[in-house]
């Protein structure tokens, strides 16, 4: 005579068991998780949103520009002529969203014709992003160009 077993409670038990190991496991990923934002200060720069649409209207009006050229591995930023004269002080963001730690904040000095060339070719391949902002008779600037740095 043959005796047959129920299998039913071992497959609800190893079920229940199966979900919780999985639950713990998504909790202890989502715990662990390092969440990088951009910039250490992101929320404070949304506020100021406003602020850097209004200098990138003025920016472009006025005739500045940023040109990336890939061959030469350089950004140029340029000025119009009127703004090199005025006192102008500004800073240059390079960012790199995977990357937190290869961010770079640079002086903005441009020379006598307007133009600030930045060598990019030490920098790490891949996307980034520049920002340039500057304040010259009283009134904010703002620039972003977005470029990728091709590998050797």
């Amino acid at each position: 005579m043959k005796t047959s077993r129920n299998l039913w409670p071992y497959g609800l038990f190893a079920a229940f068991g199966l979900f919780f190991a999985g639950m713990a496991t998504v909790v202890t990923i989502a715990a662990t998780h390092q969440e990088n934002l951009i910039c250490a200060n992101y929320y404070e720069n949304e506020l100021n949103y406003q602020s850097q649409l209004d200098g990138a209207v003025r920016a472009k009006t006025a005739g500045a520009g940023i040109h990336y050229d890939a061959r030469a591995r350089s950004l140029v930023i340029a000025l119009p002529a009127g703004q090199v004269t005025s006192k102008l002080s500004g800073s240059i963001q390079l960012y790199r969203a995977d990357a937190p730690e290869k961010d770079r904040t640079l002086a903005f000095q441009p020379g006598k014709d307007g133009r600030q060339i930045l060598d990019v070719g030490k920098f790490a391949t891949g996307p980034w992003q520049l920002r340039v902002t500057w304040e010259a008779a009283g009134a904010g600037y703002y620039l972003e160009q977005k470029f990728v740095v091709p590998a050797t």
